[in-house]
């Protein structure tokens, strides 16, 4: 019952000292992807010129890595990253003649089982330092796939007991537990300090694991609101002093599967749905504690609840909790002797996530945008920004489109996601800002497609362009500002003079997106001549292109010089306030706006 390996690690090969180990790791690893250092090493899966760069990347989204390289590097391109114990990504050092395997991080997230399994394949020793596994072979906070650790914080005081020597008691009242057959449990517990409990009930003392037992059932009428479901089965959960942690699954009938108030159930205890058709919850009927000659009739089943919750639990199983019912909804729990696979009864909960990739460069994509790129099945967007998400993005399903097709874009995420796909919907900069993430929600207030009711959505904020190309000025953002688009494809011409009229009225610092193109020059010129009427010439302006990208320049002039032919669709164009200063510094021009209100203002 032990836990499988990572299958989508990186193998990392940073020389040619290390590529024939390289090479065999990745053959051998499932998923695994071979990695290269593109100035020493060819013929890899993804070639990469930064190393710590790209390590970086590949740990923050989540990729367990495997470098087979010195460790330090490793160490130092993950240090700026880490977080709290137990959350951080799989990543193994292996020395090149394959000697050696050493699981730095990670270790009872998969590290240690990744080493063990390179050190196999290439013959080599692995240094395991975890003590919990050096001594006993497993440790509490590794429970197999579906059982989950209520208290982790328990977990270390009680394993290091056991390396002590002390007293541990093992209680089972559910599930298998062989997998903790390696531990030295006392085979008579009483009197023990310490305390391991296997249970589906929620609370008590001790270390507190709960195997995936409990299928809860779920039944409701056409529209029902998602909270209404949600709070009738915690409520039942409490009420018979069930553990949510014990859910395998949320269960119901397969017409439900675009009801809103099911697939957030499922959603909100982070477990699988399981959707059965009315035959096979009508062969449940003998088993159910409150069947109903109603529901047969309206559906073609006795029950609902408890039929769904006993098909999902599997013929041993019994019902723990019956029917209850709040207005709209239904909802049942059985209880099955073994864990419960949901695995083959899952349908797929569609997700979509609004990405932002920042203005280009990996090192400006945030940590939560490259492990949403890495846990999606299917990226969708503009081909060069698909291009951006290299290396994260190999093995995906990938779907290009042009420039201005951009609701084509977003239907294909959205019915992509309505499909049961996890999607990746990839923008530059920010999703929310002059992106996709607008025109989704657009399309799902006005469509209401029913295959885009049950799809979870985050929006991924990304580093703007405006961020991007103040840093590179110095900090002409630094007071009140705004950001105008001075494209007319959308926005009428005499919207947006009006809204820079206003702005040139409030003294904003402006931010100016998509400031011209070929045919299209008109909109900048006409907002220059509104700026002049309202301030100086010499107000500073910064023109930024092709930020974060091969080519980039950031290039300083005034409003007065500012020539809108020299501008195009890869450029950004900040306009200062009239209280925007610039000087220089170490040879740069520094432009920025003082915070004060009115204090130290003007040049």
């Amino acid at each position: 019952m032990t836990a499988p390996l990572p299958n989508d690690a990186a193998v990392l090969c940073l020389g040619p000292s290390g590529l024939a180990s390289a090479r065999r790791l990745a053959a051998a690893l499932p998923g695994a992807t071979l990695h290269g250092y593109a100035r020493r090493v060819t013929g890899t899966e993804v070639a990469f010129d930064d190393a710590m760069e790209h390590i970086a990347a590949l740990f923050a989204a989540g990729v367990a890595v495997v470098g087979v390289c010195a460790a330090g590097i490793l160490i130092r391109a993950s240090a700026p990253l880490l977080a709290a114990k137990g959350g951080e990504a799989p990543l193994v050092a292996v020395a090149e003649d394959g000697s050696s395997a050493v699981p730095l991080l990670g270790g009872h997230r998969g590290a240690n089982r990744l080493a063990r399994a390179c050190a196999d394949i290439l013959g080599g020793q692995a240094a395991v330092t975890t003590a919990g596994d050096l001594s006993f072979g497993a440790a509490l906070d590794e429970p197999p796939p579906g059982w989950r650790l209520a208290n982790p914080g328990a977990a270390g005081p009680v394993m290091a007991a056991m390396l002590a020597g002390e007293k541990v008691a093992l209680e089972v009242e559910a599930g298998d537990a062989s997998w903790l057959a390696g531990l030295p449990f006392a085979e008579d517990g009483s009197g023990a300090r310490h305390k391991v409990r296997v249970s589906a009930r929620a609370g008590g003392d001790g270390v507190l694991l709960h195997p995936p037992v409990l299928a809860l059932g779920l039944g409701c009428e056409r529209g029902c609101d998602p909270g209404e479901a949600l709070a009738l089965a915690r409520q039942t959960l409490a009420g018979a002093g069930l553990a949510p942690s014990a859910l395998a699954c949320v269960a119901s009938l397969d017409v439900k599967a675009d009801e809103e108030a099911v697939l957030a159930t499922a959603r909100a205890f982070a477990v699988p749905l399981a959707l059965f058709a009315a035959a096979r919850l009508e062969r449940e009927t003998p088993r159910l504690a409150t069947p109903s000659q109603a529901v047969f009739a309206a559906v073609g089943c006795h029950g609902v609840a408890e039929a769904a919750a006993l098909a999902a639990a599997g013929a041993d199983a019994e019902l723990a909790v019956a029917k209850t019912r709040s207005g709209r909804a239904t909802c049942a729990i059985a209880r099955a002797p073994g864990a419960i696979d949901a695995g083959p009864l899952a349908h797929p909960l569609g997700h979509l996530a609004l990405v932002g990739l920042g203005p280009g460069a990996p090192a400006l994509r945030t940590p939560e945008a490259s492990r949403a790129i890495a846990a999606a099945s299917d990226l969708v967007g503009y081909g060069p920004y698909l291009d951006l998400a290299r290396p994260l993005g190999r093995g995906k399903r990938r779907h290009a489109f042009a420039l201005g097709q951009e609701e084509a874009r977003c239907r294909a995420a959205l019915d992509l996601a309505g499909a049961g796909a996890r999607v990746a919907l990839l923008c530059s900069g920010d999703a929310g800002i002059y992106a996709m993430a607008s025109l989704v929600f657009e399309l799902l207030e006005r469509e209401a497609q029913p295959a885009w009711r049950g799809i979870a959505i985050d929006v991924v904020a990304g580093v703007s362009a405006l961020q991007v190309a103040a840093g590179r000025a110095g900090a002409p953002l630094g007071h009140d500002f705004c950001a105008i688009s001075l494209s007319d494809l959308l926005t009428p011409l005499a919207t947006v003079r009006r809204r820079v009229e206003a702005a040139a009225a409030g003294d904003f610092a402006i931010a100016f997106y998509n400031p011209a193109a070929p045919g299209r020059r008109r909109p900048l010129a006409e907002a220059r001549a509104i700026l002049l009427r309202h301030r100086a010439g010499a107000t500073p302006v910064i023109v930024a292109r092709l930020l974060a990208r091969d080519g980039e320049e950031t290039r300083h002039t005034t409003l007065a010089e500012l020539e809108p032919d020299a501008i195009d669709m890869a450029s950004i164009v900040l306009v200062g306030a009239s209280t925007t200063r610039r000087f220089r510094h170490l040879g740069a021009s520094i432009a920025y706006t003082p915070r004060g209100y009115g204090v130290g203002a003007g040049p």
